[in-house]
């Protein structure tokens, strides 16, 4: 048995760490221009962020597989309805912290019904306050721990006891503790993305982000909403790797997906083929892709598999407005992928 394989046997789960944010989820008719009106077909309030996100779909992927979380909240109204969620869900909660006087972290989140795009409108709140205090490892048996997000937590952002953010210093204490290490990233201005994240590489393993953010990453920068270039992803993909101790990069985009190990191997996925009527929003979509992917890593599948999960996960997430309302059973998510099929295969 191999040291991968025995660390594998060894721990089991996931922990999750950083944003928990109230979604203030609305749909709308379409995003208007300034100082023009639409009618909000509907609305909720739901919980959101990278480790409120995962953690809740690690669980609806596989009800049996331990899933903690740790990150602050605000003594308010969104704050008691996250910490409902989380004990709903059944997620290990209890490094989850409230902090008196503080107001929780908050998205308005609108998604528009003739696009199914969405505008976030952000409140930091209280993941101002977040720093590596608030992280403790040192009892925890999960495999995997999946950290975000870099750009919008100001302690976080900045200088640690000497490490370039607090970012590093999670990782690397997480990395001591035992931990396999993910880092979700959020579509900042590439250059900000590129100072925060580049100190991170050589504390982790994975590498799950979209094309706009590894090219960031990468120092290639490219525009929003720039039409993707597979031959660009790959060669991003190869750069950060190249200058890093990452063992695995995952690039994901609407049309498919690819991964690349440091070994260098290379497997490419298209996404499926969602009809545009079953699409409610795309908001959470690409926690939903991430989920997949972790998990398929934490069962130790082929990269195929894994992508191919992935997909399935952010198709099946896609039929709600909220981020994890439609999320199912890992089988579930394979066979609505393939009861609605695949893209054309990535040239």
């Amino acid at each position: 048995m191999n040291q991968a394989d025995q660390h594998r046997n060894a721990r089991r789960g996931i922990v999750t760490g950083g944003t928990w944010c109230a979604d203030h989820n609305k749909l709308v008719e379409n995003w208007p221009d300034e100082e023009g009106l639409v009618k909000i077909l509907g609305e909720e309030v739901r919980g959101g962020g990278s480790a409120c996100n995962l953690a809740i779909d690690m669980k609806r992927l596989d009800p049996d597989l331990p899933v903690a979380t740790m990150g602050l909240l605000g003594d308010d109204a969104d704050g008691q309805l996250l910490l409902q969620q989380a004990a709903s869900e059944k997620l290990d909660h209890s490094k989850l912290t409230i902090l008196v006087g503080h107001r929780t972290t908050f998205t308005d989140a609108f998604t528009s019904q003739d696009s199914a795009r969405r505008t976030h409108l952000f409140h930091p709140g209280v993941s101002e306050t977040l720093n590596p205090t608030h992280f403790n490892f040192s009892d925890t048996q999960a495999q995997i721990l999946h950290l975000g997000l870099p750009g919008i937590h100001a302690q976080m952002d900045s200088p640690w006891e000497g490490d370039a953010n607090g970012w590093v210093t999670v990782l690397k204490n997480a990395k001591r503790a035992g931990l396999k290490t993910n880092l979700e990233l959020c579509s900042i201005a590439p250059d900000q993305l590129r100072e925060l994240v580049v100190p991170c590489l050589e504390q982790l393993n994975y590498l799950i982000v979209n094309d706009y953010e590894i090219a960031a990453v990468a120092g290639k920068p490219t525009d929003h909403g720039q039409e993707t270039n597979l031959e660009a992803c790959i060669a991003n993909a190869h750069l950060v790797l190249s200058s890093s101790s990452l063992d695995l990069v995952i690039v994901h985009f609407p049309h498919g997906a690819v991964a690349i190990t440091a070994q260098g191997d290379q497997v490419t996925c298209p996404s499926v083929n969602m009809p545009t009527d079953k699409i409610a929003g795309t908001n959470g979509a690409g926690d939903a892709f991430a989920a997949g992917a972790l998990y398929g890593l934490h069962q130790n599948w082929e990269l195929d598999e894994t992508l191919n999960l992935a997909h399935a996960s952010a198709a099946a997430s896609m039929r709600h407005i909220g981020t994890t309302d439609a999320l199912t059973g890992w089988a579930d998510c394979l066979q609505l992928a393939n009861q609605y099929g695949w893209r054309n295969p990535l040239a």
